[in-house]
Parts: structure tokens; C-alpha cells; sequence
């Protein structure tokens, strides 16, 4: 469903998506993580509690260089590659094996979105955020100056599956629906794959976006320790009510669509690679 190829195998379509879904994942991460850094600084590191998106970055950049703004890439680089092509493996084996009677049924008034992406997305889901966690806590301990220890890298583990949930889930699905009623645009070589990706992951970020934030904070050790709908409460109370909780969208939400859009593009040309090598046949 994340690209335009025949089908095979259900296990080969998911060898075939852990190996493109690398290039997607390190592509995410040279594009994105200036972004990434300060939307972190704003939503997790003292001092920054203020500041905007530009402030931000320029007082990032003043201060640390442009270093700065790469300041924990390195796990992220790595792991990213990682876990999204573990997403992209389970999503696609799961959504070929499921090609029966249940797996097609559609949920009523969604437009035709079928069983088995809503199932194959929960999985991938899930492979993710275990493998993300302990990435997520690494790296946002370095953007924000702090050191981290191996026996607490599961930190936030909670609320990092529930966004991841929400987030994926509903990329896929939107993703889904992309194809079915505006497949022209997708066959398009580069602007398809940049458009429907981007826009795709960016709208599932302002979903879950208020748990990223909270994620924000829990693992990188902000404030005091306290449950995450307590930090919610608090900074709705304390930060201009519930649109507080958005604290960051704008940095995030173009590092989402420019390294999001950018990465299909090359998982796209990747994909019909592996189709003109004979890999699928």
C-alpha cells in the first residue's frame, strides 16, 4: 500500500520494505533534525520556555553552530533506518498476508478503508515505538545538553506507543485513502510520493501532537515527575490553555513535511528499483 508495485509474497513484500524503509529513515533524519532540535528546545529545555521558533534557532545557532542544531543525530541516524524500516516490514507483510475476505472488509462511512490497514498499521505501530524509545530518549537528552544511562532508555515508553499509535496509524490510513481517490497524483514520479507522504505524516503529527509533547518533556527530564495527564493539565493552565499543548507544531511541522515528502521520494524510486532488479518476481 506505501507504493505502487505488484504484490508477491507477504514475507518478501515485508524483506523488501525493511530494506527500502532504511533509505526512508536515514533520509528523515538528514533532512529533519535541524527542525527536530528546535522544536525539542522549545518544548523540553529550560530557557527556552519562551522563545519562538526563530529565537530559537538563532540562539541555538549563536551559541552551539551550526553542530548544534545536528546535537544527538548520531542515534537517530542509525536508528531511525532502523525503525522505520521495521514499521514499513511489519506494515507491508501484514497488509499483503491480510489479502482475504476480513482483511478487505471496510469500515463503514471512512471512504473504503479496510481492515487490514487499520491491523497492519497497529503492529507496525507498535515494532516501532520498542525500538524508537530508547533512540527518542538518547536523542533528546543530547539536544537538550543532558547525558543519559542504559537502565533508564525505556523512559516515557507509555505515552511514546500511544502517539506512535495514533501517528502511524492514521499515516497509513491516510496514505490509504491518498491512493484510492487521488491515484493520479500518486503515479507522478517526484511529486506524487513528496506530496502524499508530506502531507500524510504532517497532518498525523497534528493529531498526536499534544503526546509528543508530553514526551517531550518526560524523557527529557523536565519539570518535575508527575503523570502525563497531570503535565497536560499543568500546561494548559500555565501556557494559554489547550493550545499550549501545541507548543512546537510550527518547527515540527516542517520538518515532518520536507524530510517525510523527501524520504518517499527516494523509498518510491527505491521500491521500483527492487521491481526492475526481478527481486518481486
Amino acid at each position: 500500500m506505501t507504493h505502487n508495485e505488484d504484490r508477491t509474497h507477504w514475507f518478501k513484500e515485508g524483506a523488501i520494505g525493511l530494506g527500502v524503509g532504511i533509505l526512508y529513515g536515514t533520509t528523515n533524519v538528514a533532512v529533519g533534525h535541524p527542525f527536530d532540535t528546535v522544536k525539542t528546545k522549545m518544548q523540553a529545555q529550560a530557557g527556552f520556555e519562551g522563545s519562538g521558533m526563530f529565537r530559537t534557532f538563532v540562539k541555538t545557532l549563536r551559541t552551539q553552530g551550526i553542530i548544534g542544531l545536528y546535537r544527538g543525530c548520531i542515534p537517530p541516524l542509525w536508528g531511525s533506518g532502523i525503525y522505520r524500516s521495521t514499521q514499513f516490514a511489519v506494515f507491508e507483510a501484514g497488509y499483503t498476508y491480510m489479502d482475504n475476505p476480513f482483511g478487505r472488509w471496510e469500515f463503514p462511512f471512512t471512504g473504503g478503508v479496510q481492515m487490514r490497514v487499520a491491523i497492519a498499521g497497529g503492529f507496525a505501530s507498535t515494532a516501532r515505538a520498542i525500538i524508537e524509545c530508547p533512540l527518542e530518549l538518547a536523542k533528546i537528552r543530547r539536544q537538550t545538553g543532558q547525558t543519559w544511562q542504559f537502565k533508564g532508555l525505556y523512559k516515557g515508553f507509555g505515552v511514546t506507543w500511544f502517539r506512535t499509535m495514533g501517528l502511524m496509524t492514521t499515516y497509513f490510513i491516510l496514505i490509504d485513502s491518498g491512493r484510492r481517490h487521488c491515484n493520479e497524483l500518486f503515479q507522478r514520479p517526484l511529486i506524487g510520493p513528496f506530496l502524499a507522504s508530506g502531507t500524510a505524516a504532517t497532518l498525523a503529527w497534528w493529531i498526536v501532537w499534544p503526546l509528543e509533547y508530553m514526551k517531550s518533556q518526560v524523557q527529557g527530564n523536565y519539570g518535575k515527575e508527575m503523570p502525563v495527564l497531570q503535565r497536560m493539565r499543568l500546561v494548559i493552565k500555565e501556557r494559554g490553555g489547550f493550545f499550549g499543548l501545541y507548543r512546537g507544531l510550527l518547527p515540527g511541522s516542517i520538518r515532518s513535511f520536507l524530510a517525510n515528502g523527501t524520504s518517499m521520494v527516494v523509498m518510491a524510486w527505491a521500491q521500483r528499483q527492487v521491481s526492475k532488479m526481478g527481486l518481486r518476481d
